[in-house]
């Protein structure tokens, strides 16, 4: 079987089990259709305009993402509980900073993934993505620092691409 074949099958199925498990409707017949109908138009526009590929399917790389998106979560969790504290002090010490973080990610899926990550951290936005990196919005400063940057984008390269720290220390990625 190709691999164009698997991947759309798989993605499908992933769009049918993700539609029933979000809408909740699972014995209404014309919202199945309706369903039914919506799975079959996003495949049929993903095979027209040639979109299927490793990075629209990313099934091979899931376990790593579960592995990244569970380490994300206690990120979000910690920049959470900072916020709070820094909102709540009776002295605002909020510094908002625009900084620009270097990106070496080559794929979208892991660019995209890091500028997502970046925005979903509270008291981060990425504001603008540039070729070379992305100029993001801070609360503060310890919120604006480079090296957790990094740590979230060795991370995503690890998951999107594959690519490890020691290979990104000797320029393969």
């Amino acid at each position: 079987m190709s691999r164009k074949l698997v991947l759309g099958v798989l993605l499908t199925l992933v769009l049918i089990v993700l539609w029933l498990v979000l809408s909740g409707y699972w014995f209404k017949p014309i919202l199945l259709f309706f369903g039914a109908c919506g799975v079959i138009t996003a495949m049929a526009l993903t095979l027209r305009t040639g979109l299927l590929d490793d990075e629209s399917a990313p099934f091979p790389r899931i376990l790593p993402f579960l592995s990244y998106w569970s380490w994300l979560g206690g990120e979000i969790l910690k920049a959470n509980l900072y916020v709070i504290r820094t909102a709540l002090k009776p002295e605002l010490d909020i510094q908002p900073v625009l900084t620009r973080v270097p990106v070496r990610a080559k794929s979208g899926l892991a660019r995209a993934t890091f500028a997502n990550s970046i925005t979903l951290t509270p008291g981060t936005v990425t504001v603008e993505v540039e070729e070379n990196g992305f100029l993001v919005h801070a609360l503060t400063r310890e919120l604006a620092d480079q090296e957790a940057f990094a740590e979230i984008e060795r991370r995503t390269i690890a998951a999107a691409e594959g690519v490890h720290q020691s290979q990104l220390e000797q320029g393969e990625a």
